[in-house]
């Protein structure tokens, strides 16, 4: 995908030599790691990394990404010390009442996916304002993956497919792919082309299972409060380089052949 290029912030946002997908994900990793390094509490590691995210949005909206999922909180987390949990959610609820101007200004639209309705009653009415107030923002889509976990989605998917069938909509034998896909929890919004993670770790930790079959992966070993434009940029500069194959031949191979 290419834009004609632009500046924000002193950035330049020239597409020569990159490819920019149309859906990328970030697993939004080392916030705990940057904070330990500082001697900072973990609250910190994690404020820094609500701020990088805005950061994040405005770089992917000039470069012309349309949906950008970032994993934000995830059904696993729960686990965590309760001190950690509830600061999590406080800024969660902080970061929209604070940020929703700018993000605004930037047309950037809200959507959340995951397990929303068994989120706290304040973190519910969050999502739901913040959906319907951005709702026709034309930029881009930001797409928070909240109380969020892959296999929860697959299994949503299959127990409204069983719904289906045990109401006579639906047959055993008619379940496809698409069929799959179309009862996750936002069906419209593209596989993304690219994943992203700071921080060095090589795993998926439950991120978008189903959407990310044929997924490039992007790996940095910058933790993600300083993840900023050059990684991004590098990131498309490398995935400009990959070969999307989908299970056939390369370009390459099918010349030859």
């Amino acid at each position: 995908m290419a834009i004609t290029g632009g500046t924000s912030k002193n950035k330049t946002y020239d597409t020569a030599g990159l490819k920019v997908p149309v859906s990328l994900g970030v697993i939004m990793d080392g916030n705990g790691r940057w904070a330990k390094k500082r001697l900072l509490p973990r609250s910190a590691g994690h404020r820094a990394g609500a701020e990088n995210l805005k950061e994040l949005c405005r770089n992917c909206g000039n470069y012309g990404v349309k949906y950008l999922t970032v994993y934000a909180f995830s059904t696993e987390n729960w686990s965590r010390p309760q001190g950690e949990v509830d600061q999590l959610m406080k800024l969660f609820v902080e970061f929209f009442d604070r940020y929703d101007p700018e993000l605004a200004e930037e047309g950037i639209r809200v959507r959340f996916t995951g397990d929303i309705e068994h989120l706290p009653e304040n973190i519910q009415k969050v999502c739901r304002e913040g959906e319907e107030r951005s709702k026709d923002r034309p930029k881009m889509q930001l797409i928070v993956a909240f109380n969020y976990g892959g296999r929860r989605e697959i299994v949503h998917s299959v127990q409204s497919i069983a719904k289906d069938i045990k109401e006579g909509r639906l047959q055993p034998e008619d379940i496809t792919e698409d069929i799959i896909s179309s009862n996750m929890y936002l069906p419209d919004v593209p596989d993304p082309e690219l994943i992203i993670r700071p921080s060095g770790e090589m795993r998926l930790s439950n991120f978008l299972l189903w959407e990310s079959a044929y997924s490039e992966f992007w790996v940095s070993d910058t933790l993600w409060p300083d993840f900023g434009y050059e990684d991004l940029t590098q990131a498309f500069r490398d995935y400009a380089k990959r070969d999307r194959r989908f299970g056939g031949l390369s370009k390459k191979d099918t010349e030859e052949n």
